[in-house]
């Protein structure tokens, strides 16, 4: 194997992590493979002047996105809070449009997905994003998919990544797919990240589409359905539990929410199936009645349509990653 050769494109607000978080991955993997192999990381802005990162750092950039027009391994940009409302500077929009081009791989960090469909890059393909700027980037760019329940996603040579610490999952994939996975654990390890998430794992729990006022009528509702996952709830007994109407109750459910009933409801029992798989060994049939799906097969299509993993392939991640020896 040869030195890879990485690219992350900074720019003025950039989120500090998503540049800090795969570059200390990629550096961590360096002490655990042979000489001449491991990661060489360039910086990449429209000068080398300093870019000044959303949470006031300064950011010096290697190199000019002019001067790095040869090709690398990976290509990232990284992203930031103001991306989802403005088209990223034309240097680097400009750069990135020959992304395909210029590297093995390329993709985001965050919002930088953001910066990708500007540049042509979304469409056609299975995309994520912070969760909370997810619905933006559907809107902005309709001819990607955009998976809002992803840590993160590959699609062909594509990579994005949810929010902020999700760049660290999303080097660690990197570094496992060219390394291999004992090497990402043990990088993993150095780095105190607990549990090496993967790639189908949820970025968010179900609390994150809480409405604003707690004793809200759509907050009983999740509270009752987070107290009785088991219970079969449809959108009428929902509706009953705090006198409304279903077609009122599904209407406003969305509008303070932002997702429906019947998602919520199902995030919440994958989320607390997730929990289950992670801390014991129960049956997944006793998992699946527990969580309110009822049965093992229903949990088992229900985890692969959301998460990409099945049950028994989701508790084994997490079981290798807890016995791999120091």
């Amino acid at each position: 194997m040869v030195v890879q050769k990485v690219a992350i494109a900074i720019h003025e607000g950039v989120q500090a992590l998503d540049v800090a978080g795969p570059i200390d991955v990629f550096a961590e993997a360096n002490a655990f493979v042979g000489a001449g192999e491991g990661f060489e990381v360039l910086l990449v802005g429209a000068s080398r002047s300093p870019v000044r990162a959303s949470n006031g750092m300064q950011i010096l950039a290697d190199a000019t996105f002019e001067e790095a027009s040869g090709g690398f391994d990976v290509l990232l940009v990284a992203g930031g809070p103001a991306l989802p409302d403005r088209a990223p500077e034309p240097a680097m929009q400009n750069w990135l449009r020959h992304a395909p081009w210029r590297a093995s791989i390329y993709g985001s960090v965050c919002t930088g997905a953001f910066a990708l469909g500007h540049a042509g890059l979304l469409d056609g393909k299975r995309v994520t994003t912070h969760w909370q700027n997810a619905q933006k980037l559907a809107e902005r760019f309709p001819a990607a998919t955009v998976v809002h329940d992803r840590i993160h996603i590959r699609d062909g040579r594509l990579f994005t990544s949810a929010g902020v610490t999700a760049g660290i999952d999303l080097g660690l994939a990197l570094v496992a797919e060219r390394y291999g996975h004992p090497i990402a654990v043990a990088v993993a390890k150095r780095l105190v990240v607990v549990a090496q998430r993967q790639g189908g794992q949820s970025q968010f729990s179900p609390y994150l589409s809480a409405p604003a006022d707690p004793e809200s009528p759509m907050s009983r509702v999740q509270n009752h359905v987070m107290s009785a996952l088991a219970a079969r709830h449809t959108l009428q007994t929902l509706a009953q539990h705090v006198g409304m109407s279903a077609r009122n109750l599904a209407r406003h459910f969305v509008q303070e929410t932002g997702i429906t009933p019947h998602e919520f409801i199902e995030r919440a029992r994958v989320d607390a199936a997730r929990a289950m798989l992670e801390a014991n060994d129960l049956p997944l049939k006793a998992v699946a009645f527990d969580c309110g799906f009822g049965r093992a097969d229903r949990m088992h299509d229900i985890f692969k349509e959301r998460l990409g993993v099945t049950p028994l392939q989701y508790r084994a991640s997490f079981r290798h990653e807890q016995e791999t020896p120091r």
